[in-house]
């Protein structure tokens, strides 16, 4: 048997004894047979994370081994040269797989490089994945790819986070401007990033999730500019617009209650923001320079998928953040979808303090990333308080 077809069978095996620990490690919850599906964000794994402990650039770039779960995720609303629009996700996600002695026999065959007769390494108790997906009208696509540590490289200086031919990296060593490479099929994307200031979400970057204390360290580049090339099926666009870069690690986000959560991050459109400081500095006689350009919310939903634990952010143009804390969030779902026997919100009244009430209403109807971990992330509009796009994740529906 070649070494070829070794790692490749090796990979199938660490990917089986994966998923059973990701859907087996929990209890079921009864009360709703979504369970498995939330049990990974649920599952301890790693030190938690510390109130307190600054965030360290460019370190905090790379990954984070200390903790269980780890993703590099960046959203975009793009406009083709013809008017036509799309949206793209790609996330890498890095989990570790703490292994009974059983498993660990199953997914670490010792095999040796007979040139070298060195050891390989084939299991660090990561595992990795990565979601490419891509929307246009009520069309949505999307993909993913496993693989092991070895099969991936992350680095923080200069930036890369990359599996297989799917590429996030930094043009130079500084961290801006990056370039964005996934291609699948009919469906490819290359474009850069560029200009964003760098906010850190909660206190300092210390995002909590729960009453409980469950909580990540969470960062963003909330306003990168995007030029490129995207072809979706068959057809190549050039393209611009904005995407959304989030960075969050942490060794869990749910508790055992908790089925999941729904997440908006919101750019306002250049026409209301121009409008927003102009009116604020005839109130203010004085130049406008903290008016709301970026809106980041996200509600955890409880076992009767009622919300209970809400926070978010403000960000102005500048980067300047306002902590929008647990208790100042108020979400109401006003319209749903059902597909498959599932109900899903797809249009939202959200209220926070110092904003007239926002209406959020998805563009494509099902956004369904129906992979092996399947949940909603698509593309949403909003207006009334604030005027813009942005993307929504649903998990644990």
């Amino acid at each position: 048997m070649d070494r070829i077809t070794v790692k490749s069978q090796s990979l199938s095996m660490l990917m089986i004894v994966a998923m059973l620990f990701i859907l087996g490690c929990q209890p079921v919850n009864k009360t709703n047979n979504k369970a498995g599906e939330s049990s990974a964000w649920q599952t301890a794994s790693g030190e938690p994370v510390k109130k307190g402990v600054p965030l360290v650039f460019p370190q905090d770039h790379g990954a984070h081994p200390n903790q269980g779960i780890e993703w590099w995720y960046l959203t975009a609303n793009l406009t083709a040269t013809n008017g036509e629009t799309f949206g793209v996700q790609w996330t890498l996600f890095r989990t570790l797989m703490p292994m009974h002695k059983t498993a660990e026999k199953l997914t670490e065959p010792s095999i040796k490089d007979h040139s070298t007769q060195t050891q390989l390494n084939w299991w660090d108790n990561n595992l990795y994945f990565a979601h490419f997906a891509v929307q246009h009208q009520q069309q949505h696509v999307a993909f993913e790819r496993f693989a092991r540590a070895g099969q991936v490289s992350v680095r923080h200086t200069p930036f890369i986070a990359e599996i297989d031919n799917w590429r996030l990296a930094s043009q130079g060593r500084s961290f801006l401007p990056l370039t964005l490479n996934a291609a699948h099929g009919d469906y490819q994307l290359n474009i850069s990033l560029s200009d964003s200031p760098r906010v850190l979400h909660g206190e300092q970057g210390y995002s909590q999730k729960t009453g409980a204390g469950h909580a990540s360290y969470y960062y963003s580049y909330p306003f990168l500019a995007v030029n490129g090339e995207l072809t979706f099926a068959g057809k190549k666009y050039q393209v611009s617009g904005n995407a959304w870069y989030d960075r969050e690690w942490s060794a869990s986000l749910l508790s055992q209650e908790q089925l999941g959560w729904d997440w908006f991050s919101l750019v306002q459109d250049e026409a209301s923001q121009n409008a927003h400081e102009m009116m604020s500095a005839k109130v203010h006689n004085k130049e406008s320079t903290d008016s709301v350009k970026g809106l980041m919310v996200f509600c955890i939903r409880g076992a009767t998928q009622t919300y209970d634990y809400c926070s978010g952010s403000k960000i102005s143009k500048h980067g300047k953040v306002s902590q929008i804390n647990q208790g100042d969030v108020d979400i109401i779902v006003v319209d749903t979808v059902t597909m498959d026997g599932r109900k899903y919100p797809r249009k939202w009244q959200v209220k926070v303090p110092d904003l007239p009430a926002i209406s959020i209403e998805s563009v494509t109807r099902d956004s369904r990333n129906q992979l092996t971990f399947p949940y909603w992330e698509g593309r949403v509009k909003a207006s009334g308080g604030f005027n813009g796009l942005g993307y929504a994740e649903l998990t644990g529906y």
